[in-house]
């Protein structure tokens, strides 16, 4: 079987440093997969080679067979991928239904006007803004603009999403309703490629993890092994974060 995403000997320079560093990994449709590291490390970077929002140096990205690495972020979009972002990025002068609909009427065979409302409001719901689709964007609360970007990013209805650090910032109890949402996602069948610092979620929703350092993958296995590997705990972890 064809592995939803593939990605072999992927490269980005940036003048004479190399970001990342012929990174290969593969994943199949339906995992989430946490992608690991310090900062600095190349992860966020490898997100934005995949999503079009970088172009890469070298090697390729394929997903489902097609290879979308060298495509502009349009059309990687309508191939499938999407994503959100560290900072969240919101529409602020659009309500929260409208930052919505962007996404749905950005599709490759846009929903009617009628369809496309129901859509968004049913995706509202989805992540827990039922009801709330005529507020301004720019006056939900921190967690409540997140919802709605993952909102937004699963209107392209896409078969591979991207979340780059999307619960940081959050406290305990928004935490938990982060990971119980992307649990969700993932449980409908969504493949997920995370990345992210909270060790508690990387545990609770990905059971395999790779772990870059320096550009470089350094591991790629069940997430506990991992965790333990003395390498990665030398380069990121630390013994208290290392141990399940």
């Amino acid at each position: 079987m064809t592995p939803l995403l593939s990605i072999d000997e992927l490269t980005k320079r940036f003048g004479g440093l190399t970001a990342v560093d012929r990174i290969s990994f593969s994943m199949e449709e339906g995992e989430a997969v946490a992608l690991l590291g310090p900062n600095g490390s190349g992860k966020t970077t490898v997100l934005n080679m995949i999503s079009g929002h970088l172009p890469a140096s070298a090697g390729r990205i394929r997903l489902g067979g097609t290879t979308i690495s060298g495509l502009p972020a349009h059309r990687i979009a309508h191939h499938g991928v999407a994503r959100t972002f560290q900072l969240v990025r919101v529409l602020p002068s659009l309500s929260v239904e409208e930052n919505v609909l962007a996404a749905i009427r950005f599709r490759v065979r846009p929903a009617s006007a009628a369809e496309a409302d129901e859509e968004a409001r049913s995706l509202l719901e989805r992540v827990g803004l039922a009801g709330r689709g005529g507020e301004p964007a720019a006056a939900l609360t921190y967690i409540d603009q997140k919802r709605m970007e993952l909102a937004r990013a699963l209107g392209s209805r896409p078969s591979l999403l991207l979340l780059d650090e999307w619960l940081a910032g959050l406290n305990p109890s928004e935490l938990r309703i982060g990971i119980d949402l992307i649990a969700r996602l993932n449980d409908t069948g969504m493949t997920v490629l995370l990345v992210e610092h909270v060790m508690d979620a990387v545990r609770a929703l990905c059971p395999r993890a790779i772990v870059m350092n320096a550009g470089r993958k350094i591991a790629d296995g069940a997430t506990a092994e991992v965790l333990k590997d003395p390498e990665v705990v030398r380069a990121y972890l630390g013994e208290s974060d290392a141990v399940a």
